[in-house]
């Protein structure tokens, strides 16, 4: 069985703040030093079961060895290409990477965003990739700012009601 053709992935940035990369060298401490060991030591048991073509445990354990392997290669060459910034100290008045964004849509509803590498998005929590769309129109934008986000389903028009570098207290 050959390898699928995957093609190359976007390029992306590369800035990442100080807690971002702490969750990824934490998830990549946890798979090498807990997660592997305990599937090798599983694959280990059920190869010496005998007949390994239709051992469901050893068949399963090696295909999670493959996804941790290759998760391991990824975070660990994405580790190494990533430069943390920490924005906390940032007093600018416009957008960039670490932003927190207070937007108001066209229906009069506030929407909070911060604007983080795409490592860390986390749509639930409000964190933006500043490689996304909506990130990549508010870049460079300030307080008071139109911003239009191109989408297929007609433009979205905000405005920037505020931009700061730590958490909106309210």
């Amino acid at each position: 069985m050959g390898h699928r053709y995957r093609p190359p992935r976007p390029k992306s940035s590369a800035y990442i703040t100080p807690e971002g990369h702490g969750v990824l060298a934490v998830e990549l401490e946890q798979l090498w030093h807990v997660e592997r060991p305990r599937v090798t030591q599983a694959v280990s048991e059920a190869a010496a079961e005998g007949d390994r073509s239709e051992n469901a445990e050893y068949i399963y354990g090696k295909r999670r060895l493959r996804q941790i392997d290759a998760r391991v290669r990824f975070l660990t060459k994405r580790l190494e290409e990533l430069q943390v910034v920490d924005p906390t100290n940032n007093t600018a008045t416009q957008v960039f990477f670490g932003a927190y964004v207070r937007l108001e849509d066209e229906d009069g509803n506030e929407i909070v965003y911060r604007i983080v590498g795409p490592d860390e998005f986390d749509p639930a929590k409000g964190f933006i990739s500043m490689d996304s769309p909506v990130g990549k129109a508010m870049l460079k934008k300030a307080q008071g700012d139109e911003v239009v986000v191109q989408r297929p389903k007609g433009d979205a028009v905000f405005e920037i009601l505020a931009v700061q570098y730590v958490p909106f207290t309210d």
